[in-house]
């Protein structure tokens, strides 16, 4: 039974312990506060953030009305019509060129008919007017046939048949041999006529009456197509 009397003393010595520690605890007034001590050094400036999505657009405000539109303005007045110029004066004419030579002889046709140019020449009113042609022979003197066309110089126009007259110049074939025509003139002119002679042989005199019974041997245009003369 000894041992049990000295644990209550130590039980008891323990709980005057605590309860002197508890009433140690409790908290005086409070002191004066200290100073604040320095500030301390600004930390580094943080990373940025993600920028935020883009708010969506706003509505669009309405279209207002347009205008109406203003009235046409009057067509003004035509303008009076200005005065015609006055015509230039005609140009004076030119000289005359001088003559050219006469062209060579065309070529000869056939044996039964042959034609022959005389260009750019005249005629004289006193004695006769003699033209060389040696197409026509003693047999064409005899048997054949010879006609004469004139025109003027530079004319593309129809040939005339002589005899030939306007108003009172006349011109004639007076005559006609072995070799050559005589022309008579009742005028005189120095150049700018075109002769044209055809000279056809019996036999072909005789054919033409035979396959253009009704030529004219006064109309050129029909005696070159049917003995194939050029013009």
């Amino acid at each position: 039974m000894k041992p049990n009397r000295l644990l209550f003393p130590v039980l008891i010595a323990g709980l005057v312990g605590i309860t002197a520690c508890s009433k140690s605890t409790t908290p005086g007034p409070q002191g004066p506060q200290g100073s604040i001590g320095a500030t301390g050094p600004q930390g580094a400036t943080g990373v940025q953030g993600a920028t935020g999505a883009t708010g969506p657009a706003g509505p669009q405000g309405a279209t207002g009305p347009a205008g109406a539109t203003g009235a046409t303005g009057a067509t003004g007045p035509i303008g009076p019509t200005g005065a015609t110029g006055a015509t230039g004066a005609t140009g004076a004419t030119g000289a005359t060129g001088a003559t050219g030579p006469q062209g060579p002889q065309g070529p000869a046709g056939t044996n039964n008919v042959q034609a022959y140019l005389f260009v750019n020449v005249g005629v004289a009113f006193a004695g006769l007017n003699t033209f060389q042609v040696p197409a026509i022979t003693q047999s064409i003197v005899d048997q054949g046939a010879v006609f004469v066309y004139l025109r003027n110089t530079g004319s593309t126009g129809q040939w005339y048949a002589l005899p030939y007259s306007s108003g009172t110049n006349t011109v004639d074939l007076s005559d006609f041999g072995v070799g050559y025509i005589d022309i008579k003139s009742s005028f005189t002119q120095a150049s700018g006529i075109d002769f044209k002679v055809v000279v056809i042989s019996g036999a072909a005199v005789t054919q033409l009456n035979v396959t253009n019974p009704h030529l004219n041997f006064n109309n050129y245009a029909q005696v070159a197509a049917a003995l194939h003369l050029r013009n």
